[in-house]
């Protein structure tokens, strides 16, 4: 029985300080900038990058930063094809060394969308294959619902107020089968056709391979860049692409 514990114990530890190395208590900032590149009605390009920190504008541990194509069917569904490289870093100091975890992911995604009146819904099924160096490769599998109202227009066009709110579940085929959860409540402002402010709180909970939960708060700001999308003859719904 003493052995059993002290295997039960020394697990325990590990993996606490494991955890430890992924976040720490406090607010975060989780800071996005992204583009896109429309050239008719059907095909478009996309990258994205990405820093966070575990405190206020200090201790930034992570960064990601991707690319990919995207395609228009007719009317409210799109699809995308998209890779990139995603790292995270020791949880005090700034990209401090070693990795926790150095990933190269590649994702195929599609998205539908309707209106409610003024109420613009999303929804995004995304299917991931990473590549990790702390578990080997792994699949998972994301849904995202995302509603964007526009305040002072009926549309989101240059100069309207807006508010996004949505909730992402992340989940595998592997234990644990449930395995984050995203929620974000925030404001947005297009300044122009070209240009697009979104800000607001994210909660991230997070579920380890021994079904122990942690939670993490974030300021999110994202800065959105879109050239050319009028061709794509849709409305535009700006919100973060990860």
């Amino acid at each position: 029985m003493k052995i059993y514990s002290s295997k039960a114990i020394l697990v325990m530890a590990l993996f606490l300080s494991l955890n430890s190395f992924a976040q720490t208590s406090g607010l975060g900032t989780w800071n996005v900038l992204s583009a896109k590149v429309t050239f008719d009605q059907k095909w478009s390009v996309l990258g994205e990058a990405q820093v966070r920190s575990q405190q206020v504008v200090n201790d930034f541990n992570y960064y990601e930063y991707k690319a990919g194509i995207g395609y228009n069917f007719p009317k409210t569904v799109s699809v995308l094809f998209a890779m990139g490289h995603y790292g995270t870093m020791q949880p005090t100091g700034n990209f401090k060394k070693p990795y926790v975890n150095d990933e190269f992911r590649i994702w195929q995604q599609l998205v539908l969308t309707n209106n409610i009146g003024r109420i613009k819904l999303e929804h995004r099924y995304r299917i991931e294959q990473r590549f990790t160096s702390y578990a080997g490769y792994r699949n998972r599998f994301r849904y995202r619902i995302n509603a964007i109202v526009p305040i002072n227009n009926a549309e989101i066009k240059p100069r309207t107020w807006y508010t996004s709110v949505f909730n992402e579940l992340f989940v595998t085929n592997e234990t644990p089968y449930y395995e984050q959860n995203r929620i974000f409540i925030g404001a947005g402002y297009q300044f122009n056709k070209n240009f697009t402010l979104l800000c607001g709180w994210i909660n991230r909970f997070d579920q380890s391979s021994l079904n122990i939960p942690s939670w993490k708060n974030y300021f999110q700001t994202n800065l959105i860049f879109s050239f050319d999308e009028f061709k794509s003859g849709r409305e535009r719904h700006p919100s973060a692409l990860d």
